[in-house]
């Protein structure tokens, strides 16, 4: 009971210091810098605004509902990380999923942890953060990358110390941004993955890049199935290569429409030489893959 009449004061004591005009701490060097810095407090969320700087821009709507109901049920496990930038005000550095999703639930305060920094650092500090993130897709990645080299005006070495990753694979992300804007939308949008990407960029003209993208897409290709047909392109057989691979008959794309319908699910067909085929048939959790098989019964 004690410590939690000692932790209630403490709270009322720095939202105070926070909420004071003379205690704007914006600087390591400012007033009172030592008493906010690294500090974790209840914030209301009207009082946060979410960082210019973020990278992220594409929140899924089902991962956001999946964390809004963790939070409802367990609170907000990890702190967010805000700066103040003024009296009663705060800016997210990151943790702008957690946020969003208490918002989602109707929660008025989020735990936030108070740090210091600039523009740059906000920049660099969202970057970094957002790079590390397993769920982000390899455009995001190479654009955060990109950013850091443009407006950090940082070398690949220097954000391979930054981000702990090789400069080779720096280098590999980054080369993804040379491909036709549509391919950069399909690896975005799950259509095409990274080693497709990289694959396909060995092709220079952006029309034979296109036609690679729709056959991987017409005929499921694999990524070493791609690189095969990338070498054929760059051998000079060009369109034989693209046209040589076996096409979904008007028919059979009728039934994979008409099933993808019934099913509610992107189903995909590949065709092999001989003829035959497979069909992939997407889930989106275990309780969607009940639902499936319940339809398939």
């Amino acid at each position: 009971m004690a410590k939690a009449t000692k932790k209630q004061a403490l709270g009322r004591g720095l939202s105070a210091l926070l909420k004071e005009p003379d205690y704007s701490v914006n600087s390591a060097k400012d007033k009172n810098a030592d008493k906010v810095v690294g500090s974790i407090i209840d914030i209301n969320l009207k009082q946060i605004e979410v960082n210019p700087y973020q990278p992220r821009t594409h929140f899924g709507e089902e991962e956001l509902q999946e964390l809004a109901t963790s939070i409802k049920e367990l609170g907000v496990i990890q702190p967010i990380t805000v700066r103040k930038i003024g009296p009663n005000k705060f800016q997210l550095a990151s943790g702008e999923r957690r946020f969003r999703a208490s918002k989602l639930i109707g929660n008025e305060s989020i735990p936030a942890y108070i740090r210091i920094a600039n523009d740059r650092e906000m920049l660099e500090m969202a970057l970094v953060e957002n790079i590390q993130r397993k769920d982000l897709d390899a455009i995001e990645v190479a654009l955060s990358y990109q950013r850091m080299i443009d407006e950090l005006d940082l070398t690949q070495d220097q954000m391979s110390d930054r981000v702990g990753k090789k400069r080779s694979t720096i280098t590999n992300y980054l080369r993804l941004l040379k491909l036709d804007p549509i391919l950069q939308t399909g690896i975005r949008d799950g259509f095409l993955s990274m080693g497709h990407g990289r694959a396909i960029i060995n092709v220079e003209d952006k029309r034979e890049q296109l036609e690679i993208y729709e056959q991987i897409i017409k005929n499921g290709l694999s990524v070493r199935q791609t690189e095969k047909l990338v070498q054929q392109v760059k051998n000079g057989k060009g369109s034989k290569a693209l046209e040589s691979k076996p096409r979904v008959s008007e028919k059979m794309e009728s039934g994979v429409k008409e099933m993808s319908n019934y099913l509610d699910a992107k189903i995909s067909v590949t065709i092999s030489s001989s003829g035959g085929g497979k069909l992939s048939i997407p889930f989106n959790s275990e309780q969607d893959f009940q639902r499936i098989k319940n339809l398939l019964k």
